[in-house]
């Protein structure tokens, strides 16, 4: 325990979290200063489909209330509930790391590849380590998944839980800010 009150490994995730809010800060950076260099290739806002990102978007925010529920759940010592909400919440990130592959899949066959302009590069570069991030949350809440089930996590170890919960809830509220400069501020 740290003179703050809180666990050296909360602690540890905050510090972490607080140095990806530079990297993003910076990528997000990037992308504002290129997002209208297209250097003749297909402009961003003309291959955006909103309404397939929002949808996958909202999935994505689902998620958020599904590791609270799994929170709760293991704060209260039930592992089964526990169990259920971290399969569901690492399937719902899943299911947005799918809808992202097939937005650059799709984008990918329209012209718009990583090197095709500045504005491409950035886009593919900040919503990638994004997904990146999101990949290794769901590995997070896979290994949570596996270790409950060995009888790891316990009710007093409801920390490690909470810990895995800072950061999928911080790739959501990343997340939110990505989607709304990257694609409904024109």
């Amino acid at each position: 325990m740290t003179s703050t009150g809180i666990s050296n490994e909360k602690l540890a995730m905050w510090v972490f979290l607080g140095s990806e809010c530079l990297l993003f800060g910076g990528l997000i950076s990037t992308f504002l200063l290129y997002k209208d260099r297209t250097a003749g290739g297909p402009k961003l806002h003309e291959l955006y489909d909103i309404g397939f990102t929002s949808i996958s978007s909202f999935v994505l925010l689902m998620s958020s209330l599904t590791m609270v529920l799994a929170v709760s759940a293991v704060q209260r010592g039930d592992q089964r509930t526990l169990r259920a909400w971290l399969a569901v919440t690492a399937i719902l990130g899943g299911v947005f790391i799918s809808g992202q592959v097939y937005e650059f899949t799709k984008f990918v066959s329209e012209g718009l590849g990583f090197t095709t302009s500045p504005a491409s590069s950035a886009f593919y570069t900040l919503t990638g380590f994004h997904g990146a991030h999101v990949t290794i949350g769901i590995v997070m809440l896979v290994s949570t998944l596996v270790l409950s089930l060995r009888g790891r996590i316990t009710q007093e170890k409801a920390e490690v839980v909470e810990i895995v919960g800072l950061y999928w809830h911080f790739v959501d509220v990343v997340w939110i800010v990505v989607f709304t400069i990257v694609y409904l501020i024109k």
